[in-house]
């Protein structure tokens, strides 16, 4: 039988796998999971549930496991018949789930974090009365990170100018609890260590070729090499402890670049942060394995 934390890690390598596909979104899992979990700790969520929902904004996005590259790697804007292709991904995220012991946690999270409070969300056009708290919460921290993410064809819009229009639209598309609790999060300068970032510190590189993000691990140190995901330039890592600077080597390793990988790193901290979110004859066995 598997281990509570071997159930977890399970859960946050498959989510982090599927992001490596994505060449644009590098650290939006960590930002959505982080921005979630400061929205439930701002509401006064207990414990439990503030843990369950930093795991739902990790896993949120594991449908796009089946959204081909194509179509995910666009660097353009998608036609009609692409968004449509996208919007499958809250349904075959939460398939992709439903058969993990540890389902239940997350499983809201992912498969309702696209409905919307006027019922126009999808998959299944829920009110905002009928949508779980969980996916609400964690649907504001995904629409806000991508309005600050850098994308090909824009760059990431300031922190104020994404917060006015979750603003504008409360009660529409977005939760009006939980957007005013973001809003006040901004206010306060609470956001400024997550937009940006791929992890807690480590802020997001620029590709000078072709744009994109490029997030570095921690284990990358100084002298290291590493490659744009989406050009595969390679560059020449300079670190200072989190301060680092890329250099373009002109070598670039399309197979290298494009590989999924998992930070183990990051994983290993998410699951001891997680081990709350499990059920509560569960949790004496992962905090001794974690001990």
């Amino acid at each position: 039988m598997s281990t509570a934390s071997d159930l977890l890690r399970s859960l946050y390598t498959m989510a982090m796998m599927v992001e490596a596909r994505d060449a644009y979104t590098g650290g939006h899992l960590w930002r959505v999971s982080q921005l979630s979990r400061l929205l439930a700790e701002s509401m006064r969520l207990d414990a439990e549930q503030v843990a369950r929902i930093e795991l739902g904004g990790f896993l949120h996005d594991l449908g796009k496991v089946g959204i081909p590259d194509a179509v995910l790697n666009k660097r353009d804007r998608l036609s009609e018949e692409e968004y449509a292709v996208i919007k499958t991904h809250p349904r075959v995220g939460a398939d992709l789930l439903r058969g993990h012991p540890l389902a239940a946690l997350a499983l809201d999270a992912v498969l309702l974090h696209h409905e919307t409070p006027d019922g126009r969300g999808y998959p299944h056009g829920l009110p905002g009365a009928e949508i779980p708290l969980v996916a609400r919460i964690v649907g504001v921290a995904d629409a806000f990170d991508a309005m600050t993410s850098t994308r090909p064809y824009r760059a990431g819009m300031p922190i104020a100018r994404a917060l006015s229009i979750i603003e504008a639209n409360l009660g529409s598309q977005f939760d009006i609890e939980v957007g005013r609790n973001l809003l006040q999060l901004g206010e306060g300068q609470a956001l400024a260590h997550i937009v940006g970032h791929s992890e807690a510190g480590i802020p997001l590189q620029v590709c000078h070729q072709c744009g994109p993000v490029i997030a570095l691990p921690r284990r990358v140190g100084d002298g290291d090499e590493v490659y744009c995901p989406s050009c595969t330039m390679g560059y020449r890592v300079s670190r200072t402890g989190s301060h680092a600077v890329l250099q373009a080597t002109g070598n670039a390793q399309p197979v290298q670049a494009r590989q999924p990988q998992a930070d183990h790193d990051l994983i290993d901290d998410m699951v001891r942060a997680g081990y709350r979110a499990l059920p509560r004859p569960k949790r004496g066995l992962l905090a001794r394995l974690l001990a």
